[in-house]
């Protein structure tokens, strides 16, 4: 049957999602768009209820995509375009929208490799940052992610979007910077910080061993703790006016000198 009505019950419990206190307490999260939904479905998260709107897709895939969640075992609801838009964040909803069980992501499921590379991000506060931090991760081949001291949730809308789907497929840990320095110390990781001040470049330290490279919030940086554990730190030359760069940015551009140290090898 296809909802019409603001106040059905099941368009209220989605739009509750949007807020982050219903989304920890209910362990749900709201997907929207094409892209997202095929990728978490492709990578394996269990999407439960998926509201679509025809009038509003781009093409014909989204038929092809709401025929492989029903094979899922998603359930597929039908929307006006007025309750669609009440549950999209975009400006430009393109009528789809699923609700999907958060998954666990404790420090102990994350499975240390041989030479691994790591990314570390403490106390990261805008969604979009660390989206992108998880873009970028996935595209050097990161092993994994482990957000630090987290201030931002993880299953925030923005996050998902600015990750274009990299949320799925970078494996990704919570973790106090105690429990974290601890994993790092047991796995033999080398802890690489980066910093304004810091003496050496970036690109001038080896970084094809076990390493986590770690960045800091937006406004204060990595804070003491980091700074008296971290193995090395290094700078990122600043050339301009300005001290400092975009947290995802920065994180960004190490990354990529670490696939490079390691040849572009791209794991199978």
């Amino acid at each position: 049957m296809k909802i019409e009505s603001l106040q059905n019950q099941k368009v209220k419990y989605a739009f509750a999602l949007r807020e982050r206190r219903d989304r920890e307490r209910e362990k749900k999260t709201i997907l929207e768009g094409y892209r997202e939904l095929s990728r978490a479905l492709e990578f394996g998260m269990k999407l439960e209820e998926c509201f679509y709107c025809p009038e509003m897709f781009l093409g014909e895939n989204e038929f092809f995509l709401l025929e492989k969640l029903k094979t899922a075992g998603t359930e597929i609801t039908e929307v006006s375009p007025q309750v669609l838009r009440k549950l999209a964040y975009r400006d430009r909803p393109e009528g789809l929208i699923a609700i999907a069980s958060m998954r666990e992501h404790s420090l102990d499921k994350i499975q240390p490799v041989k030479n691994g590379l790591y990314i570390i991000a403490e106390a990261v506060e805008k969604p979009g940052n660390l989206g992108s931090i998880l873009r970028s991760a996935d595209a050097a081949g990161a092993d994994a992610l482990i957000v630090c001291d987290k201030c931002t949730d993880i299953y925030n809308p923005n996050v998902i979007r600015a990750s274009t789907g990299a949320l799925f497929t970078v494996p990704l840990a919570e973790a106090s910077k105690e429990e974290t320095a601890l994993w790092l110390k047991n796995n033999n990781v080398k802890l690489l910080a980066a910093s304004p001040h810091a003496e050496k470049f970036y690109t001038d330290v080896d970084m094809t061993g076990a390493v986590a490279l770690m960045v800091g919030a937006e406004q204060y940086g990595l804070s003491d703790f980091w700074m008296r554990n971290a193995d090395i730190q290094v700078q990122i030359p600043m050339l301009g006016k300005i001290d400092s760069l975009n947290v995802a940015t920065a994180a960004t551009i190490i990354l990529y000198e670490a696939a490079r140290q390691r040849k572009w090898v791209k794991k199978q």
